[in-house]
């Protein structure tokens, strides 16, 4: 574990000068943390798993488990200038095709204009936008707008965390998430779910799979992140109930069959796991169910980009791999058989229509039990002023990074007060600061 004062101390470094591509620095740290292996995909496939651009601290949430400090509601929105400034500086650590997570607080809360110009501005620079949002000021209007400007993902988080008016249950919620699905049905544009997955909600988890299979022709991804103790939230430690293991069963339960979690490597298996499905005529079919070809597949499709937003155009990019590389074809073609064959009675029922759904389980590390290995080899970063960081180590010292003191325009900027021409302004009590100012 890292003691408190190396979670202190610990910052961001200067970009390196080391001649390597972000690709073969991606691998180097992998070897570092002891993580390469044949299936690992950090340095393989990717630079890094994604990065989070914090564009505001605010939200009109105020969940259980909240990740953002005591502090972070009295942090003003960062200039455009600043917010550029590390779009490229992302670009210049990872390179073009980064997944970059828009996030917050939640990001709907930026001035609309501002917004769409961090997304255009992402995509323009060759990287892959997402917004990362509770949908609630995510309108249609809004989805398209950005779906202009270059948006590829958007990722709607709702779950019961998030104590919204009239709502206990996660069936409670699904209301709101077949809402949200409808304002993007259409758009092009993958469609995420993230849940937070805690002892009130656990026992439910099988009936969300079961949500989620039903609008597969919609959602790409339902990501289950684990309870952590960090942040503001007013739950802390987790019950020994929940686990990778424990969370992943409890989606098996829901798909109705085995899922193969552990093939991928994205960084460090105790943060993440993965899995890739098929659903036809309402089946789940694992795609991940023999290691030894998907691994192989893993390295010789290593170069290939699939555009997540059209169905079509990643079977596209298949094929047309698949018809330039001949023995390739030959090697898949009996796992491709096997596969038609265990899903040919759910084919001929559903026309031959198939839609991919995955499924991502996080495993985020509470703020005083970050472990050096991990850290070492996290997939996950935030974008701060001076380069990217470990989500977790932010979480765990976020204050020393959203509190810092920039000069952005040859001008002094205060998190706390802007550019200086202004009060303090007033804002809301949340978390524990609330709970604990109202016993």
């Amino acid at each position: 574990m890292m003691t408190p004062e190396e979670i202190a101390a610990a910052h961001p470094g200067p970009m390196p000068e080391d001649g390597l591509t972000p690709l073969a620095r991606a691998r180097a740290r992998m070897e570092a943390a002891g993580q390469w292996t044949p299936s690992q995909l950090m340095g393989r496939r990717w630079a890094i798993g994604c990065v989070a651009l914090e564009i505001t601290q605010r939200c009109n949430l105020d969940c259980t488990l909240c990740y953002l400090s005591e502090m972070s509601e009295a942090v003003q929105d960062m200039p455009l200038e600043e917010v550029f400034r590390r779009i490229d500086a992302i670009h210049d650590h990872y390179g073009p095709g980064t997944d970059i997570q828009v996030t917050g607080g939640d990001p709907t809360l930026r001035a609309r204009p501002e917004l769409v110009a961090i997304v255009r501005r992402i995509a323009e620079r060759g990287m892959r936008p997402a917004l990362f949002t509770n949908g609630i000021k995510a309108t249609r209007s809004l989805l398209t707008e950005l779906c202009d400007a270059g948006l590829v993902d958007v990722a709607f988080h709702v779950d019961n965390t998030q104590q919204r008016k009239g709502l206990t249950t996660e069936a409670d919620h699904d209301a709101i998430r077949a809402e949200y699905i409808e304002r993007a049905r259409g758009l092009p544009l993958a469609v995420y779910f993230n849940t937070t997955v805690h002892a009130g909600n656990f026992h439910e988890v099988p009936d969300l799979v079961r949500f989620f299979v039903r609008h597969s022709d919609v959602v790409r991804l339902a990501s289950f992140q684990l309870q952590a103790d960090t942040g503001r939230g007013v739950d802390r430690a987790r019950p020994d109930v929940i686990s990778q293991h424990t969370v992943a069963r409890q989606i098996e339960l829901g798909a109705g069959t085995p899922i193969a979690f552990d093939v991928p490597g994205i960084g460090h298996p105790a943060c993440n796991r993965y899995a890739m499905t098929l659903v036809v005529n309402g089946r789940v079919h694992d795609l991940f169910d023999d290691r030894a070809f998907i691994v192989r597949l893993f390295e010789a499709t290593r170069h290939l980009t699939f555009d997540r937003t059209s169905k079509r155009e990643a079977v596209r990019t298949f094929t047309d791999w698949i018809l330039a590389n001949p023995v390739e074809a030959l090697r898949s073609s009996g796992w491709v058989g096997r596969k038609l064959w265990a899903m040919k009675a759910d084919l001929a029922a559903s026309g031959g229509r198939a839609n991919k759904l995955s499924f991502f389980i996080h495993n985020f590390m509470g703020a005083h039990q970050l472990e050096h290995e991990r850290i070492d080899a996290c997939s996950f970063m935030v974008a701060t002023a001076d380069g990217p960081v470990s989500m977790c180590l932010h979480n765990a010292k976020r204050d020393a990074f959203i509190l810092q003191k920039l000069r952005v325009g040859g001008k002094d900027w205060d998190p706390l007060v802007g550019a200086g021409d202004g009060g303090r302004r007033r804002v809301p009590l949340k978390g524990r600061a609330r709970v604990e100012a109202n016993p």
